[in-house]
This record gives C-alpha cells, structure tokens and sequence, in this order.
C-alpha cells in the first residue's frame, strides 16, 4: 500500500473520534466510537489467556474495525437502529471497502463477513465484547445520563451472547451485579 493509500484510509476513520455514541463516561463526557472500540480492543488483548484456542489477534482486528461503517451514518443505539439504518451503513460500508486497495479491501470485507455471519469463536467473542463493553460503560457512567429504556435493557442485554462461554457468562452476571447495585437494587 502506498503512502497516500494509507492516510486516506486513516483520514476516514479519524471520523470515528467525532462520532459520538449515546453514552457518557464516568465524568459525563459523551464517548465516541473510537473510545468504544479502543476498548473492546484492550478487553481483547486482556482475555487472551482466558481463550487460549481463539485468535485474538483476529479477535483485535474485529473490535478496531467493527464500527468502521459509522464514519457514514454516525452512531444509532442498538435498541432504536431500524433494518434500514443497517442496510443503509452496510451499503456505505461496502462502497467504501471496495474502494480500498486490493489487499486491504479483501481483508477488511473477510473481517466484516466473519462478524456477520457470527459462525467462528473469534467473531462470537467480538460480539460478545461489543455488547458488553457499552454495559460496562453504562454502569461507569452517572445514572442520570440513562435513558429509561436502559435501566431494564442492562439487566437482560447479551446474556444470549455470551452463552457460549462459562467465562463471559461469568463476566455478564459480574455487570449485571453492579447495575443492579447502581439502580439501587
């Protein structure tokens, strides 16, 4: 890839640090996408050894990238993101990546096909992480900042995600254990 390649690339996905998402960190800041995925990317990095036969290394690549599609539509909360907002950011997406040089492209449109299709452990534990890091940063931020909708969504959302794992189903009761202490129950 050639120089200017790069930075268009990079150019892009600097949109993601405007991008705001609709929670707040502990101090009431409003987080962007790129925090999002900098964090699942660390929460990756951090279960390594948890899932010894996973590829975490695909496993990053899936957290950094995954939100790439919201550098066109900015971000809509899971719970009011309609089948038309989907296809209309997949759609962007799609143009964009094959826009990418060869290499590049093939390798992000493989990443973007293994996250949908949800077969391999590598993306069911990307999934995972992404539903579970905007509960973690839910209970990190003030209760004030939540929509009502959140305070019944906290207490049922992913568990269905992470299934798959003793260790995630462990972690998902964990959150679940501080959101109940944050509302008060």
């Amino acid at each position: 890839m050639n120089a200017k390649d790069y930075l268009d690339i990079l150019h892009v996905a600097e949109r993601l640090k405007d991008t705001l998402r609709h929670c707040t960190t502990s101090k009431r800041r409003t987080e962007s996408v790129a925090e999002h995925s900098w964090r699942m990317a660390l929460m990756a990095l951090l279960l390594k050894e948890e899932f010894p036969r996973t590829d975490m290394d695909r496993v990053m690549e899936m957290c950094v990238i995954h939100d790439l599609g919201e550098c066109f539509t900015g971000d809509i909360p899971t719970f009011d993101k309609t089948d038309a907002d989907r296809s209309r950011e997949d759609e962007l997406l799609g143009e964009w990546l094959s826009s990418l040089p060869d290499g590049i492209s093939e390798r992000f449109t493989s990443l973007f096909r293994e996250m949908n299709e949800q077969k391999t452990a590598e993306a069911k534990l990307y999934k995972a992480l992404d539903k579970l890091e905007a509960l973690i940063q839910h209970n990190e931020s003030p209760i004030d900042t939540w929509s009502e909708n959140e305070r019944e969504l906290n207490k049922v959302y992913a568990f269905d995600t992470v299934e798959f794992s003793q260790w995630l189903t462990s972690l998902r009761k964990e959150i679940l254990s501080e959101t109940l202490e944050k509302l008060g129950e």
